[in-house]
């Protein structure tokens, strides 16, 4: 079912655009962590950034999963550890392959339907601590990687999940953010990602892929050319078919909330599932406004974060923190 969210924008930033590039600038909530390699079996690595101090080992855990060349550095990562450490949890954010500030050791990076880190970290986690309640939170491509992920493992260990401002519809996200002013943040990333991929390659000068990387153009240009083909796709489009979340929405069996605003300017209505294809176990809030992972609300001297509200709220159900955890 699709519920009316109840966030209401701030009056001075209404406005998706600014919804999107002032809660980046605007929070500057920092949280302490500490990093941790975890070897992974094909020999490559992921990091792992714990907030600290560490809680003792009766708190739940969440593991969170950042947005394309997100780190523990973005904004709504910082935050969202910072509150729910402070509320009682362990929170733990998961970087992709080569986005913790160095490279990964393989060609391969990471990509929107890639479950196979996720789960052995979570299955890791699961082995350490077996007695502790586990959640997650996937934001933008991350939380698409959650809903596939959700949908891959229907047994995993996770009590519940929380999906923000996902593309769950890939190949309309690719060619909404290509249009108007949202190429904004298309060479944003792009640069981003042309950056990181320029020092891989240069570790791997054999591999065989194009090196005029600085000459691709758009997000579609760049999951044909590298994306793809590094991950066993055809092309972007066989890419987008098999990894976009939406079709998987109804193989999903943990409780599980989604978060989207109509305004965001990275995707359209395109993501939107419709209300009678979603299984009992999803919860699905759409707020009119909202931008990507924006959320804002009260004055701009102030501004607060209704995401660091609504999601420990929907935690609280799930991963309650009992007398003995407080």
């Amino acid at each position: 079912m699709i519920h009316p969210s109840r966030f209401q924008p701030s009056w001075w930033a209404r406005h998706a655009h600014l919804q999107t590039i002032l809660a980046r600038y605007l929070h500057r909530t920092r949280q302490p962590y500490r990093n941790e390699r975890l070897e992974l079996p094909d020999g490559d690595f992921v990091d792992l950034s714990w907030a600290t101090p560490l809680q003792d080992e009766s708190r739940p855990l969440v593991v969170l999963f950042h947005g394309l060349e997100g780190s523990v550095q973005s904004h709504y990562v910082q935050g969202m550890m910072a509150v729910l450490h402070s509320t009682g949890w362990q929170p733990v954010l998961m970087h992709f392959r080569g986005c913790s500030g160095e490279p990964n050791r393989l060609l391969r990076a990471y990509h929107s339907g890639e479950t196979e880190d996720p789960a052995f970290l979570i299955n890791t986690l699961r082995q350490r601590f077996p007695d502790r309640p586990m959640a997650a939170i996937g934001y933008s491509l991350g939380g698409n990687m959650l809903v596939n992920y959700l949908a891959r493992y229907r047994n995993n260990p996770l009590s519940t999940a929380i999906v923000i401002s996902a593309p769950l519809q890939l190949a309309a996200c690719a060619d909404r953010i290509n249009r108007g002013t949202s190429r904004i943040y298309q060479r944003y990333l792009l640069n981003r990602m042309k950056q990181n991929w320029q020092r891989k390659l240069a570790r791997h000068p054999a591999a065989g892929i194009r090196n005029d990387i600085y000459a691709i153009h758009s997000l579609r240009e760049f999951d044909h050319c590298l994306t793809a083909p590094l991950h066993g796709f055809t092309d972007a489009d066989e890419y987008y078919r098999r990894c976009s979340g939406l079709p998987r929405l109804p193989d999903i069996v943990t409780p599980t909330l989604i978060l989207h605003a109509a305004d965001d300017p990275f995707m359209t209505d395109a993501v939107i599932p419709e209300a009678d294809a979603l299984p009992p176990a999803i919860s699905y809030e759409l707020s009119r406004h909202g931008g990507h992972v924006g959320f804002m609300q009260g004055p701009p001297w102030r501004p607060r974060y209704w995401l660091e509200q609504r999601v420990p709220a929907w935690l609280q159900q799930y991963l309650p923190l009992t007398q003995e955890t407080e």
